[in-house]
């Protein structure tokens, strides 16, 4: 799975063969079973994750028991805490497999060291920092402001692959709605 890991990064940046060996090199590959949790609420995070197999969730459970999803991670998306990578405080969500995975796992240390050294690794970070901040304005933007039918279409044009892969109530979940609610809506999204 390295090698979904080393075209990924062929396809990203402009990388010589000993940029890719060392970046590589840097990566360990962690299977993760369907359900099993990558990172539970409460622990740290110490990693910067890269998904060569399968699909995760990223989330968090309220007083109630209900769970928020914040994102899913499919191949060749990264997903992990950000917050709890960068302070090392213990993280608020919990990330787990809905399928069974794998992902590429650099620790800190060593993704900043390559993000030190290689600039074509520096550039490439940067640019997926600078979509995932555009991604999150544009999902906030759509939270507050959207019908949940807007939500629910919006997300079938920016994830169509998601959609046969994510059971319902978690894709209501991440939209902030029922399941109820995004069953009614599917039943009339077919009528039209």
């Amino acid at each position: 799975m390295i090698a979904v890991f080393r075209n990924y990064l062929q396809e990203k940046g402009n990388f010589t063969e000993t940029e890719l060996d060392t970046i590589t090199a840097a990566a360990a590959i962690k299977k993760v079973r369907k359900r099993q949790y990558l990172l539970q609420e409460g622990d740290v995070w110490k990693y910067n994750a890269f998904v060569t197999k399968g699909c995760l969730r990223t989330y968090s459970v309220d007083l109630k028991g209900i769970e928020h999803i914040l994102s899913f991670a499919v191949e060749n998306w990264w997903t992990g805490d950000r917050e709890s990578l960068q302070t090392g405080k213990p993280s608020e969500y919990n990330i787990d497999a809905l399928e069974d995975s794998e992902v590429a796992l650099i620790s800190r240390e060593k993704y900043d060291q390559l993000y030190r050294e290689i600039p074509a690794f520096h550039n490439m970070v940067s640019a997926i920092l600078e979509k995932s901040f555009r991604v999150a304005q544009s999902r906030i933007h759509t939270f507050i402001s959207a019908s949940a039918e807007e939500k629910y279409l919006s997300f079938l044009e920016k994830f169509p692959h998601l959609v046969m892969r994510v059971p319902q109530n978690m894709i209501a979940s991440y939209l902030g709605i029922t399941a109820e609610t995004l069953s009614r809506i599917r039943k009339q999204l077919v009528k039209k």
